[in-house]
């Protein structure tokens, strides 16, 4: 029987796996295997939709995100937590069927979790993006 997360859960989950494949050269299903075995992780249908779709529509995503950001920005100076949580809100914003601002509040609590204190610049860079 599958165990579903609730949304936000599986949002974090997405995002972990997201920003795996950050690091890792494997496929999204071999980092999910592996994620498996050595976690334990039985991935939620929702964080695996969500892993998927920014694989196979990454180039759009980030073409989207580095659109967005100051002059003189690139998507490398971007710290990698940063990075995985915009491709997983800019995906939810753009293939998903949920509203924009649940998308950014979302990102922005992934931000206030994982990240020092880049809560702030992810909130701008998708308050730009969703006014596209």
């Amino acid at each position: 029987m599958e165990n579903k997360l609730s949304r936000f859960k599986a949002r974090e989950q997405g995002f972990i796996l997201i920003f795996e494949k950050l690091f890792n050269d494997e496929s999204i299903d071999e980092i999910i295997e592996s994620a498996a075995q050595s976690r334990d992780l039985e991935v939620d249908p929702y964080a695996r939709k969500l892993v998927e779709t920014v694989e196979k529509e990454k180039e759009y995503i980030d073409s989207v995100i580095q659109s967005h950001l100051k002059k003189g920005w690139s998507l490398g100076r971007i710290s990698k937590t940063s990075y995985a949580i915009l491709r997983l809100a800019v995906c939810e914003m753009k293939f998903g069927d949920i509203p924009d601002g649940v998308a950014i509040n979302e990102a922005v609590e992934l931000a206030k979790k994982y990240t020092v204190d880049e809560s702030k610049f992810i909130n701008g860079v998708l308050g730009a993006v969703s006014r596209e």
